[in-house]
């Protein structure tokens, strides 16, 4: 498949290299002025595994001390099982992650006799460190931009608490799927940024790393999308190509010099 990615910042484009920039570039046409551009977290501003790990390490640690018979009968891959199971079975929460986790933990503790309620104090510690992320350098200086001319909406399936990173004075919004009610593809978390922005499909851009979950489910609202591949990785062949991949947020910044600009009301210019 041929690639749709720009060249590196800094690199000059060759003939061949301008011509597929310029077949995404055109494939990407906006008419309407973009007001709201909704953008995913996790792999898309920031690496997500080694955060995740991170909590985990800590989580298990903390549990080790607080619930010993605990951590004697689960590692971390049994209680990763275990939330699974609990997913399969109460699908009416498998989008709220924070949830899952609470209750698989107050149901391991309770069946080991432990307080119930070490499972509050264990989310609380987990959350400390999940939240505890390292943006992508390209990311603070280029949304830090792009928020004078945009409305910029955080929208993810995980539990990242956005006010309490490094990028809390970024954001105008963010939104998870746990306060949409589903968890991307679904089109709920799309929906709420823009019922909240008061803006339509036409007006909105998303910028995700998911080829299902942020690309193909943004344009299946008719929102067009932007593939942010970090790791040089295949396009899916099953679906249609990205409009516009870009390796960076700075290849989405240089795209959008190209459209038109909505200024956000000064009035409501405020940060998380």
């Amino acid at each position: 498949m041929p690639s749709h990615a720009p060249a590196p910042a800094g690199h000059p484009l060759s003939a061949e290299d301008d011509a597929r920039h310029s077949v995404a570039v055109e494939t990407m046409a906006v008419h309407a002025p973009v007001r709201l551009i909704t953008i995913d977290l996790d792999d898309t501003v920031w690496p997500c595994a080694p955060v995740i790990q991170a909590a985990e390490d800590a989580l298990l640690a903390w549990l080790a001390e607080q619930a010993p018979r605990l951590t004697e009968r689960f590692d971390a891959a049994a209680l990763r099982e275990h939330r699974r199971a609990l997913m399969a079975e109460r699908p009416d929460i498998a989008h709220d992650v924070t949830q899952v986790r609470r209750l698989s933990l107050r149901a391991l503790l309770a069946e080991l006799d432990y307080d119930m309620a070490l499972a509050d104090a264990a989310m609380d510690l987990f959350q400390r460190h999940r939240n505890r992320v390292e943006p992508y350098t390209d990311v603070a200086p280029v949304l830090s931009r792009l928020r004078r001319r945009h409305r910029l909406v955080a929208v993810t399936n995980g539990n990242a608490e956005v006010h309490a990173t490094p990028l809390r004075d970024t954001f105008h919004r963010a939104l998870t799927a746990a306060e949409a009610g589903a968890a991307k593809p679904d089109p709920a978390l799309f929906r709420l940024a823009m019922d909240w922005a008061g803006v339509s499909p036409a007006e909105t851009l998303h910028v995700g790393d998911d080829p299902v979950r942020d690309v193909e489910a943004a344009r299946r609202l008719g929102i067009a999308a932007v593939w942010v591949n970090r790791d040089s990785q295949s396009w899916p062949e099953h679906l249609p190509p990205p409009q516009l991949a870009v390796d960076d947020l700075h290849g989405l910044a240089r795209w959008l010099e190209t459209v038109p600009a909505h200024v956000p009301d000064p009035g409501r210019d405020h940060a998380l």
